[in-house]
């Protein structure tokens, strides 16, 4: 599962030709999540309040480059990486 950003600790990813809804992972530490890409919202799993608001805050800021990366996902094509929230992205995985 490619890591497509990181940012305050919270790892991005998302499953090549992974089942609908369109949606991400955001992994924090011990939780995961998978976020809806329309909406910013979990829809299955956990975040803590604070990086559930940011991982939803990136993400809608993020739309169309994440509906672009579910599409090359389904066609089992390489993802784009997307930057993070923070400005300091030299610690990426």
């Amino acid at each position: 599962m490619p890591t497509i950003s990181w940012f305050y600790g919270i790892a991005i990813r998302m499953y090549v030709r992974d089942h609908p809804p369109p949606h991400f992972h955001a992994i924090y530490g011990e939780y995961e999540a998978n976020v809806s890409i329309e909406t910013g919202e979990v829809i299955e799993g956990s975040l803590p309040k604070r990086a559930s608001r940011l991982v939803q805050e990136w993400a809608l800021a993020h739309q169309s480059e994440l509906r672009n990366n579910w599409t090359r996902a389904r066609a089992n094509e390489q993802l784009e990486r997307i930057a993070g929230l923070d400005a300091d992205q030299s610690d990426q995985p």
